[in-house]
């Protein structure tokens, strides 16, 4: 078991980035959303006219960039700094075409191999809340608490609407629904970590309870699974 981490996963806008920063911050962990690095080399393909349907080319531009996530130091509601080859694409990974793109990219082997690793590398230091998709079943199997969150398709795409708008950004409700859909579909199905929760998650519907009301939750639950598995180990 890795002492002192929490692997939170989940399907798009189910919540994990606010749960996640709001868990780490009062536990004074390091909050990372390994979904940047994913974000960042479809960005990086983009800008280099990669296709994205182009497996080879990407998963070679994967191993090739430098991707780097930092604390924060701009406040405009980030919770971390995300540097492609040295240049702030925090926003601009969040963009809707990276958002049309992602699922197909982040379901490459070879991309996974490449990210899955400078993951694990951060996860087994420890005193880290790490979310995504695949972070307790394949990232951290043996991180200390594993949850996995539920939303419905419709709130999470209410969720990525008003965060869009609160940005200044002009978007379709449905639209985005449509794409909340798309990305389940691929996220479920592809061959290499499925979105699934791990056998031994935590899970917890986070249409039913807020936001705070779930790190309220899972704050407390840590305390006790911690000092559980401290007791255990004396």
């Amino acid at each position: 078991m890795i002492p002192e981490s929490i692997a939170i996963d989940g399907p798009a806008a189910s919540g994990k980035s606010t749960v996640g920063g709001g868990l780490a911050l009062r536990l004074g962990f390091f909050y990372f959303d390994t979904g940047v690095m994913y974000r960042a080399v479809t960005l990086a393909s983009l800008r280099h006219g990669i296709p994205v349907t182009d497996e080879k080319q990407v998963s070679r531009l994967a191993a090739q960039v430098a991707i780097d996530v930092q604390p924060p130091t701009v406040d405009d509601g980030r919770q971390y700094n995300v540097l492609l080859d040295g240049e702030d694409v925090t926003w601009a990974i969040r963009s809707a075409e990276v958002d049309a793109d992602v699922s197909r990219v982040a379901a490459y082997p070879e991309v996974r191999a490449v990210l899955t690793e400078a993951q694990r590398r951060i996860g087994q230091r420890g005193k880290v809340v790490m979310v995504g998709r695949d972070i307790g079943t394949i990232v951290l199997p043996d991180a200390e608490m594993k949850v996995f969150l539920r939303a419905s398709a419709e709130e999470r795409a209410r969720r990525r609407y008003l965060e869009l708008i609160n940005r200044g950004k002009q978007v379709d409700y449905k639209a985005i629904l449509e794409a909340v859909h798309r990305r389940d579909a691929i996220d479920s199905s592809r061959e290499v970590a499925p979105l699934r929760p791990a056998a031994d998650a935590i899970i917890v519907d986070t249409d039913r309870i807020g936001i705070q009301g779930v790190v309220d939750y899972l704050e407390a639950l840590y305390k006790q699974i911690h000092v559980r598995g401290a007791t255990e180990t004396v």
